[in-house]
């Protein structure tokens, strides 16, 4: 029989796609710090390339920041962050109905990248408020590694070099 345990916090990461930071980054910022606490990890500018998905909604070029946050979260926290996240999106978005950014949370753990989601799909797990937790990448021997569905984004390495910085911080938060 196995004991149920209370799993270790995560690290909350928060991506971010837009072509129009110059709008709304500082607004932006501070309703997420408001909701969701300190930032502490802010990456690069990361160029999105991988796909024309969000070209016609978001406008080009499209690039990416992903956020760290300096709280640890319990992993069940995850749909009402993605729901978060999703208002936030709205409040924003253009007259026209546009979003002028899209949000992605997702947690960080030793051993894996779990991303939220309003999308079922085979491998995901239905986690309640219509919300599903995508399992994206794995840790393992050091390095991580892409899954048959991992996004094409995260399966490439600058994306997955920003997660080991966060992974590593998050190390460090564990252990103290």
């Amino acid at each position: 029989m196995s004991i149920p345990k209370t799993p270790l916090p995560a690290q909350l990461i928060l991506s971010v796609l837009s072509s129009t930071w110059q709008d709304f980054q500082t607004r932006l910022l501070d309703e997420l710090i408001r909701e969701l606490g300190r930032i502490d990890f802010q990456s690069e500018t990361l160029a999105f390339t991988e796909t024309s998905y969000y070209d016609q909604e978001l406008g080009t070029p499209i690039t990416r920041k992903i956020f760290g946050f300096e709280a640890l979260l319990p992993p069940e926290k995850l749909a009402d962050i993605k729901l978060s996240t999703n208002a936030l999106e709205q409040r924003f978005q253009q007259q026209d109905g546009r979003r002028i950014f899209n949000l992605d949370p997702g947690l960080v753990f030793q051993e894996r990248l779990v991303l939220a989601t309003g999308k079922n799909f085979s491998h995901r797990i239905y986690l309640g408020k219509g919300i599903w937790a995508d399992l994206t990448l794995l840790y393992q021997k050091g390095k991580w590694q892409s899954l048959p569905w991992s996004f094409p984004d995260y399966a490439g390495h600058e994306v997955q070099e920003v997660l080991t910085r966060l992974r590593n911080r998050y190390t460090s938060k564990i252990n103290g």
